[in-house]
């Protein structure tokens, strides 16, 4: 392996045309220059200088290598401009996994915060629900609803967004609608549209708590998802329950009321590999979620109530 550092020496003895030149450009002694320059002929068994007068000049092997030097010295150079990109975050890439409804909450927020302030950042997104058994397949982030002081695996910190409180999302002409909250109990008897084919943990959440009420909820459709349930709610077909966040942007003849008494609650997360935490695009990743959980987040309340109603989250 040829020494770096020797390479750059010779190089600027080849520019300078003297020892002498090389050394005060450099800031090096002479002797210095010259012993960097017999190592160098001594690593690569060339001679590479020839006496000229009372100076020296390349031979044809040392105006090959410094024309082969200036490619390899251009390389390097672009590589350390590379490291200190990486290290500045201006570069490379980061992965980040999330569910349907922070996906369309609150993405957009975060990947225009990403681009705007690292530009030469290449992102993969993931639609994911869940956390995979695999640590080799994670994300760099990703975004999990997970129970209260979940443990994210060795290798990952799990950083607390928001809980989420859910809201039962009602037809506009529903005897409901204008109300601050509901019991949940009081749409034992609607038409119930489900909207989580995958049975996953927000979905048991909120059976969960229907139990905790007192009765089982009569789904009457089942849908695959948020956005075809909020439409047959908007239809006039029935009510659906979905966390507040799910409900940030609702049809126009829908409105969402907070439930209680259980208030089913789920909690947000961003898990972050410990490896990455420290790279600018992944901690400005984690500004901007945190960011829109606190700004961007819950359901549009009744028309009736907005200046009044609040709740959790």
């Amino acid at each position: 392996m040829l020494d770096v550092h020797r390479l750059r020496v010779f190089r600027s003895v080849v520019a300078s045309g003297s020892v002498q030149a090389a050394a005060a450009n450099l800031g090096y002694t002479p002797s210095a220059v010259s012993q960097h320059v017999t190592a160098l002929q001594r690593e690569t068994g060339l001679t590479l200088f020839a006496k000229a007068g009372r100076g020296i000049r390349p031979t044809a092997a040392g105006r090959v290598l410094a024309a082969e030097a200036d490619e390899v010295l251009a390389r390097l150079g672009e590589a350390e401009l590379l490291v200190a990109d990486l290290r500045a975050g201006r570069t490379g890439s980061l992965s980040i996994a999330y569910f349907a409804s922070a996906g369309s909450a609150w993405l957009p927020e975060v990947v225009r915060a990403i681009t705007t302030r690292f530009p030469g950042v290449r992102l993969d997104l993931e639609l994911r629900e869940h956390i995979p058994d695999g640590v080799e397949e994670r994300a760099d982030l990703q975004i999990v609803v997970a129970d209260d002081g979940f443990d994210p695996g060795v290798g990952f910190t799990a950083h607390h967004l928001l809980d989420d409180p859910y809201v039962a999302v009602l037809p506009i002409g529903h005897r409901f609608a204008g109300l601050r909250e509901i019991e949940l109990a009081e749409l034992a008897t609607d038409h119930w549209i489900d909207n989580d084919y995958q049975r996953g943990w927000c979905r048991r959440n909120l059976l969960e708590a229907c139990r905790a009420a007192g009765f089982a909820p009569p789904f009457h459709v089942e849908a695959h998802d948020y956005a075809t349930a909020l439409a047959f709610v908007d239809a006039g077909i029935g009510l659906t329950i979905l966390p507040a966040l799910g409900a940030v942007r609702l049809p126009a003849g829908t409105v969402a009321v907070p439930v209680v008494r259980p208030t089913p609650v789920r909690s947000v997360y961003a898990v972050v590999q410990d490896a990455v935490a420290e790279v600018p695009s992944v901690r400005a990743a984690l500004d901007a979620l945190r960011v829109v959980a606190a700004t961007r987040t819950g359901a549009a309340l009744p028309a009736t109530d907005r200046r009044e109603a609040t709740y959790a989250g």
